[in-house]
């Protein structure tokens, strides 16, 4: 026995075009004798709950989820969890349970979206199920992506409409370090398969910084709101939402600017280098390092990207060489691409993209700049001050 009243209670999706509330997602409570709600996802995870308890939860929250939706903006999506245990125990072509509800609410196949949750594992029969969904006119998302091994082999199988990141591994990302590009990977991958990405557990004013960073379509979590009982009016979010955007746009504006002044020092620095490169480059017709507190290396290389002088690198007030790279080819490298694609002849100076540095695997940019003599003088920049 479950101990508590089912209830079922909606947290807003937020249009990170508008604003807007665009939708919510259905989520299950329990009730107490005290009045107090908790939630009833603890109980999924419990393998001492007894199934036909938790599949009796699970329909009575979501019959209670469709009665309510037809109340709410006629604009509005509806996620409803739907797990891959239960598709396990259904006979072929049995009918099916979640759609059989959602043809009695009367509510438009084309509002709701079924979130494939990863408890319960992969399911053989998974892939039909969710075809019977979509014949259905429901669209698709998988829950808690990035979570488990199994979620890139899914996405390939389902196609689904929407990704969720998974919350867990979306927080840590917000923080930086590794998982960071990991999720943006992970982003990225879902705009080339035309996936719609919602950034789940939003708490901080740093992971809705973040989320627009990945792109994110939609956005979820206690920096708007709770999950509730009734539904918020769907301007309630405008004008905080438009004010942390701008704030990140500024953000954003000011990395732009800060980056126009990187632009200009190396532009100087390399006019100054090039003026040692025509005398011989030593260590004594060079340019004071610790007056450039970004810069890593110098270094040339020929129009096919093989080194030809050793780095001279930045150590403390001095210059220090160090030849390991010589010989090495690196035409394989992004920056590289970005410098072979513009005219010889013009020697203006570019700029990549950021990167990470194949020796150090720090996040890197570099500048370079063609030389008369056909060689390429290349600086390489920590990217981590900007």
């Amino acid at each position: 026995m479950l101990d508590g009243q089912p209830l079922a209670v909606f947290q807003p999706f937020i249009d990170t075009a508008t604003g807007k509330i665009a939708g919510v997602e259905a989520l299950a409570r329990l009730r107490d004798a005290e009045g107090q709600l908790h939630s009833a996802g603890p109980l999924f995870s419990d393998p001492k709950t007894p199934p036909a308890a938790l599949r009796r939860l699970d329909r009575q929250v979501r019959e209670q989820a469709l009665k309510r939706f037809h109340t709410a903006p006629a604009d509005w999506f509806m996620s409803l969890n739907i797990s891959p245990r239960w598709i396990g125990r259904l006979r072929p072509e049995q009918p099916l349970p979640s759609l059989k509800q959602l043809e009695r609410s009367g509510i438009d196949p084309a509002r709701i979206v079924f979130e494939i949750t990863e408890l319960g594992g992969a399911s053989q029969r998974l892939p039909g199920v969710v075809a019977r969904y979509r014949e259905a006119g429901v669209r698709i998302a998988i829950d808690d992506f990035g979570a488990g091994y199994s979620q890139l082999d899914r996405v390939l199988a389902l196609q689904p409409d929407i990704l969720k990141l998974d919350m867990r591994l979306f927080q840590e990302a917000a923080r930086g370090g590794p998982s960071c590009e990991v999720v943006k990977a992970l982003a990225q991958m879902a705009e080339k398969t035309g996936c719609w990405i919602i950034a789940e557990g939003v708490e901080t004013e740093a992971e809705l910084d973040f989320a627009l960073e990945c792109g994110a379509r939609y956005v979820q979590g206690y920096l708007f709101a709770k999950p509730e009982l009734n539904f918020f009016h769907g301007n309630a979010f405008v004008s905080r939402y438009a004010q942390l955007r701008d704030r990140y746009v500024q953000h954003k504006l000011a990395g732009r600017v800060r980056l126009k002044t990187l632009r200009q020092q190396v532009g100087e620095l390399m006019d100054r280098l090039k003026n040692g490169v025509e005398n011989g480059v030593t260590s004594n017709n060079l340019p004071q390092p610790d007056a450039y507190p970004w810069l890593l290396r110098v270094y040339q290389c020929d129009r096919h990207g093989t080194q030809l002088t050793p780095n001279l690198e930045r150590h403390e007030r001095t210059w220090r060489a160090d030849s390991r790279y010589l010989g090495h080819n690196w035409s394989w490298r992004p920056y590289f691409y970005q410098l072979l694609s513009e005219d010889w002849e013009d020697h203006r100076l570019i700029l990549s993209s950021t990167y990470r540095d194949a020796s150090t695997n720090q996040y890197c940019l570099t500048a370079g700049q063609f030389l008369d003599e056909g060689r390429l003088l290349l600086v390489d920049i920590d990217a981590a001050g900007l």
